[in-house]
């Protein structure tokens, strides 16, 4: 059997399709032939992979995929985050970030070097550098699965914000706590563009199995 096909059984069942995509969690699919059903229900196009626009994150409920070519910059992602999570309306202390890549950092831009924009989350890392990096604690994992903040322990030093890779987690100012994402799906919710989508994973196993 070759590798391609195996690859393409490998995604017959339920767990090993969730399993497949943990291991390009937060990364782009550039690189990989998607089949065509697979394309229709990510809502691209294999030219939109090919050119590096299509992420996915693996979440408790589903593939969040996110279609660079399809953001408009609007920032309703982060506008509806702080709504639902925080009561307040603001890109500062959203849980996703897209804000912040419209805007340069340095000579070169902190987050990218060519005046994109595009929703950028937490990668819910397996070994976590944000909760590894809390003095307190406070980041813990739920019954999902998700990595959260426990604001009783939080002390709002910030060690998490500069303990991960991509500065995720957030200090509010004003209450003094961080936060990051808890996979509550607000942003796909406030986003009229389709950028942002969580295809449930009974729909990717269905079109998984289209491929064979």
């Amino acid at each position: 059997m070759s590798n391609e096909i195996k690859e393409k059984v490998g995604f017959l069942d339920r767990q090993m399709t969730r399993r497949q995509f943990l291991k390009i969690s937060g990364k782009s699919l550039v690189g990989l032939t998607v089949a065509g059903s697979m394309l229709s229900l990510f809502g691209c196009t294999q030219e939109d992979i090919d050119k590096g626009l299509v992420t996915t994150w693996a979440m408790p409920q589903g593939l969040l995929v996110v279609n660079e070519a399809k953001c408009t910059g609007c920032e309703r992602c982060e506008l509806n985050c702080t709504l639902v999570n925080d009561g307040v309306v603001s890109t500062h202390i959203a849980r996703l970030k897209l804000s912040r890549n419209l805007h340069i950092y340095g000579d070169k831009g902190m987050y990218n070097n060519d005046f994109t924009y595009f929703p950028d989350t937490c990668r819910q890392c397996e070994d976590p550098w944000c909760g590894n990096a809390c003095p307190v604690q406070a980041i813990v994992t739920d019954d999902r699965g998700i990595r959260v903040v426990d604001e009783a322990k939080c002390v709002g030093c910030g060690a998490c914000v500069e303990a991960c890779p991509w500065h995720m987690p957030t200090v509010n100012p004003e209450t003094k706590k961080s936060s990051k994402c808890i996979a509550c799906g607000a942003c796909v919710e406030g986003c009229p563009s389709g950028a942002l989508e969580i295809v449930p994973w009974d729909a990717v196993t269905a079109a998984a199995q289209d491929i064979v």
